[in-house]
């Protein structure tokens, strides 16, 4: 009868090296769970120190002790579009009667936490606050299209479930700017403003070569993994709807994109845009804000513009004039 072939004993060097390879492999996951806890322990203490003002917001609250019936708010398509002084000249009022408290990325609510922290500054101002898709888009998960206020409210567990394992720095900049904005709000509000140009206003005075704009617009992050029927649009259109009740007046402006790009060329654009336009719409109608959305600007060319979506300094004027002319008493 034939007997089995034998399995050779393995050497000590192989009993060794499959000794260290479980070694290493415990000690990778006991790493791993050791990161995952401590970023649960900073995250939970993030969420607690969070403030919904956050440092560059705050930074121009200043501006509202003028007590300005024109309040133009939100992201960044305002705070490098509109001149506040010239928006005061077309409405016959005095300057320092409109302001320009918008900032980079900006979101409703943290608009909305300013507004109710100033009730008086508000109540008879009319507030023009634009918006952009990545405000609304879940799908939408770089740091810098991420609006800290909504993170907040996701929790803990949603946090890690939302932007873990790929977009970790989306959460180390949650993190890091929770901090910063507890500790700007225990300053003094009663500073004077520092380098804030025209009232709040900032300006791109370079234009970006052709070579590094977006082919279509489409493919733009603001659009990635289009989702606005997530937590994003929960809360920041209720945030819209909010403001309704602390205002004289509240209007969303949807602000264009460069002239050179063509809806009509750009399906994938057109529809995305299409389906976040109405939910602006459909929410605005429902709350009582009025809706100005503007797919072009008379008189603006790509030499305007210094990227796909911000004017350059040469289109300031010619962007705040014709807003105006669409906002409603």
């Amino acid at each position: 009868m034939a007997q089995g072939a034998s399995i050779p004993a393995r050497s000590p060097f192989q009993r060794v090296q499959i000794s260290s390879a479980r070694w290493i492999a415990g000690l990778l996951v006991l790493t791993a769970v050791a990161w995952l806890v401590a970023l649960a322990g900073l995250l939970a203490v993030a969420n607690r120190v969070h403030d919904d003002v956050p440092v560059l917001l705050s930074q121009k609250l200043p501006l509202l002790a003028s007590h300005p019936d024109l309040i133009f708010g939100g992201d960044s398509r305002t705070l490098y579009q509109v001149d506040p002084r010239l928006a005061a000249q077309l409405a016959g009022k005095a300057e320092g009667s409109a302001v320009n408290i918008a900032y980079d990325a900006g979101e409703p609510l943290a608009l909305l936490a300013v507004m109710r922290r100033e009730p008086d500054l508000f109540r008879n101002a009319h507030v023009v606050v634009s918006v952009s898709p990545f405000v609304f888009n879940d799908g939408a998960r770089q740091a810098v299209f991420n609006p800290q206020d909504a993170v907040a409210r996701l929790g803990v567990f949603g946090q890690m479930t939302t932007y873990l394992p790929l977009r970790v720095s989306t959460l180390i900049r949650f993190i890091r700017e929770a901090f910063a904005a507890r500790l700007e709000s225990q300053r003094p509000t009663s500073r004077p403003v520092q380098s804030l140009a025209a009232s709040g206003l900032f300006f791109l005075d370079i234009s970006q070569p052709e070579d590094r704009l977006p082919a279509a617009i489409g493919a733009h992050p603001h659009y990635a993994n289009w989702n606005i029927a997530g937590a994003k649009a929960r809360f920041e259109t209720a945030a819209l709807c909010d403001m309704v009740n602390l205002a004289r007046k509240v209007t969303v402006v949807i602000p264009p994109w460069a002239p050179r790009y063509d809806r009509a060329k750009d399906p994938e654009w057109k529809e995305k845009d299409n389906r976040y336009v109405s939910l602006v719409t459909v929410v605005g109608r429902a709350c009582g804000f009025d809706v100005v959305n503007i797919m072009s600007v008379p008189g603006v060319t790509q030499a305007n513009y210094a990227d796909e979506m911000h004017v350059n300094i040469s289109g300031i004027p010619i962007y705040t004039r014709y807003l105006m002319s669409r906002l409603a008493p």
